[in-house]
């Protein structure tokens, strides 16, 4: 589940990233931003779950609605996101695949101005992820939560978040607190 996990939070960074600016760009101070976002598509991946050789064409769909909003006297954004992530792996070599479906839930807890021109930002992710084999069948599944670090470039302004730049996952703060099958394992099996 690790690199499935870390491939999943990767894509959701992402559009979390790419709302971001759409939202910061149109804001004002005060204003409560919200968006939702419909993203879909496909793309290869040369492997998987640190698999060397196992090809997969990956096909998503992501519906996600983010909210800004900015917090205490400083103002410092902070994000919300909810939604659905379907994503579907297919082996390239032989054609089998595995489904994974995940209801998100990610909120930033606590964001915090560093002083030299970084934010460093604590998020909760919950949501239930479940791996579902080719007949449909549950194979996986993770019901629990995480929290994580995450480190950012505000770019000299420390309220819009729309120039703000990725530096760094500064890891978990807190590990699943429930069921973690393990979706590599599952979904190697599964595509083999």
């Amino acid at each position: 589940m690790r690199h499935s996990r870390k491939l999943r939070l990767g894509a959701i960074l992402a559009l979390g990233a790419t709302a971001a600016v759409m939202l910061a760009a149109a804001a004002t101070a005060g204003q409560v931003f919200r968006e939702t976002i419909h993203e879909e598509g496909t793309i290869e991946l040369p492997e998987i779950c640190g698999v060397p050789g196992l090809a997969v064409e990956l096909a998503y769909v992501v519906d996600i609605s983010v909210q800004v909003v900015p917090h205490g006297p400083s103002g410092l954004a902070y994000f919300m996101q909810h939604g659905t992530v379907s994503e579907m792996f297919t082996s390239l070599a032989n054609g089998k695949s595995v489904t994974s479906v995940a209801n998100v839930f990610e909120k930033d807890l606590r964001v915090t101005d560093n002083g030299d021109g970084t934010q460093t930002v604590l998020i909760l992710a919950t949501g239930n992820a479940v791996l579902y084999g080719q007949d449909g069948k549950a194979i996986a599944r993770n019901p629990g939560q995480i929290r994580f670090e995450l480190l950012f470039d505000d770019g000299g302004t420390p309220t819009d978040p729309s120039d703000d730049e990725f530096l760094a996952d500064l890891g978990l703060v807190k590990g699943s607190t429930g069921r973690s099958d393990d979706f590599c394992d599952a979904a190697v099996a599964a595509l083999s």
